[in-house]
């Protein structure tokens, strides 16, 4: 994210849906994306602060296709950083 375009709200929201619920530490959740730690943990806040309903009716089949989609991206990351030798999470980290 370090090119200077701003995150949109989605992209906002993604994140931290993905901290709260993937089981992965926030650092590397922060590190895959590109951005902050302190900017992801940020962005848990605002989403907690929206006061959201919790427990909102889910469409099942729509939550599956998001998370089908989500695991593919995860898994390219995941081939990426393996094929770079782990200099491409490095890079992502330092930008």
């Amino acid at each position: 994210m370090g090119n200077g375009n701003r995150p949109t709200p989605e992209f906002r929201r993604e994140a931290a849906r993905l901290a709260l619920t993937s089981g992965r530490t926030r650092r590397e959740i922060a590190q895959d994306l590109g951005i902050g730690l302190s900017t992801l943990t940020r962005w848990l806040g605002q989403e907690r602060d929206t006061g959201e309903p919790s427990e909102a009716p889910v469409d099942l089949h729509a939550e599956l296709k998001r998370l089908r989609r989500e695991n593919a991206v995860l898994k390219h990351l995941n081939r990426i950083r393996k094929r770079s030798g782990g200099s491409f999470s490095r890079r992502m980290a330092t930008s």
